[in-house]
């Protein structure tokens, strides 16, 4: 399809894994994206998406913290 490439190619492209950027079409964070099958199709000008994931370890353990 013109205009599109794969998730994979994406993944490639950003120096993400395949599965996090099928993660980002399904949880609609990509505009644009279109599934055909079973597989995602992301617009080539895309841009990438910021990672909104926590990396710092402020949550870890976040119970027994509460607790204490």
């Amino acid at each position: 399809m013109e205009g599109y490439v794969t998730a994979h190619e994406m993944a490639a492209k950003w120096n993400l894994t395949t599965r996090r950027v099928q993660k980002m079409c399904s949880d609609g964070i990509i505009p644009g994206v279109t599934k055909f099958g079973n597989v995602w199709v992301v617009p080539e000008n895309s841009e990438k998406p910021v990672d909104r994931r926590v990396t710092t370890g402020a949550y870890r353990n976040w119970r027994k913290k509460k607790e204490e």
